[in-house]
């Protein structure tokens, strides 16, 4: 055997975590994996050096005992010898089970689950922003599968049972080995399930559920936003013979709304105002999502763009007693239309201003002066 260093082999620092140790010999193997390489056989001794290396590092204890012994560790009975002595073909299923077991259920007990449970169902609904400010009781039609009431979800017909799988011995997989590799799958006579049923139920054909369109009312609480989500757990597509059922998602979205544009719990208006209004100063009322209104007073000089804060008056806090602010905008509005009489009294108007009345207008043509003059200094 090789006496190379096992982190070398693997090309990895020794300071490596278990992850970088997995990725590390992935990648190896997939390079040197015999299929991918055949009558190689320098390839084909790299890939039992880089499992051996793998089989010994994953492990902590002979990690432990490899870092302080090293090769010494696994000689002459040493502690861990079995790593490297052990059925080279046990440990590589071992091996893969570590690296794809993930992929594949978590194992014989989580892949019959996972082959049985039913498929989670997703449901958009659209809801307008009172809705979401006071919340919604709402009652959806969801087609979906159900547990078949003849056979109670079995598949079997009533009277009748199912039997262990002869194919896989109920574990609901098989497992088939190319050159080193073995690799795991679902059982093809059973479909994963771990049993056959040799006489089907007429109604749902053995599968244990039927499509069917089912009532559910939902509960849409105070302050939901656009793209949230609701789970009902268990409310998805009954699972194949028995099995556990999935889940259902609601996904919402809200309308646009005529008035009010919403930034988390805040609420924005825009309130186009008379020109008159803005400078002399007035009130109006703003309506809220509550159904009341609320006097806002606009102070002389108001320019366009001002925000005036009604605190309290936003959305509601998803779970919580709190609630956001609404912020209305004055918009000072430009008059259009004018009759003669109207022009004449602004052309009076305009004469009898001065500075002072547009403070914001003269600060910006005087440094505009200022620019041309300094130009013309050069």
């Amino acid at each position: 055997m090789s006496q190379r260093d096992l982190y070398e082999i693997l090309g990895v620092e020794r300071g490596a975590d278990a992850a970088a140790l997995k990725s590390a010999y992935r990648k190896l193997a997939m390079q040197l994996h015999p299929d991918r390489n055949p009558d190689d056989a320098e390839a084909e001794a790299r890939f039992k050096e880089i499992n051996v290396a793998y089989e010994t590092l994953k492990d902590p204890q002979k990690r432990a005992a490899y870092d302080r012994f090293g090769h010494a560790a696994f000689q002459n009975g040493g502690a861990g010898g079995g790593g490297f002595n052990g059925d080279f073909g046990a440990s590589m299923a071992d091996i893969f089970d570590d690296l794809f077991g993930d992929m594949m259920g978590g194992g014989r007990r989580g892949a019959r689950q996972n082959n049985r449970r039913g498929a989670d169902l997703r449901y958009n609904m659209e809801i307008t922003l009172e809705d979401a400010f006071a919340g919604k009781n709402a009652e959806i039609r969801v087609p979906s599968s159900a547990a078949c009431e003849t056979c109670s979800g079995t598949g079997a017909k009533p009277g009748t049972g199912s039997t262990t799988c002869s194919g896989c011995g109920g574990a609901g997989r098989v497992r088939a080995s190319q050159g080193f590799f073995s690799i795991e799958r679902t059982c093809p006579r059973c479909g994963g399930t771990g049993e056959t049923i040799d006489t089907p139920c007429d109604d749902c054909g053995g599968a244990g559920r039927v499509t069917r369109e089912r009532t559910l009312s939902i509960n849409i609480p105070p302050g939901v936003e656009d793209g949230t989500r609701i789970r009902l757990s268990g409310e998805g597509d009954a699972g194949l013979r028995g099995g556990p059922a999935g889940d259902l998602y609601i996904f919402l979205s809200v309308k646009p709304h005529d008035i009010f544009q919403r930034d988390g719990a805040d609420l924005f208006c825009r309130v186009p105002i008379s020109f008159t209004t803005a400078a002399l100063g007035g009130s109006f009322e703003v309506p809220t999502l509550d159904g009341s209104s609320t006097p806002v007073k606009i102070p002389a000089g108001t320019q366009t763009g001002k925000q005036i804060r009604l605190s309290g008056k936003g959305m509601p806090v998803l779970r919580s007693r709190q609630n956001g602010d609404l912020y209305v905008q004055a918009i000072v509005e430009t008059p259009v239309n004018l009759n003669k009489r109207q022009r004449e009294l602004l052309q009076e108007f305009e004469k009898a201003t001065s500075d002072e009345n547009n403070p914001d207008a003269h600060g910006f043509f005087s440094r505009v002066k200022d620019f041309f003059q300094g130009r013309g200094d050069e």
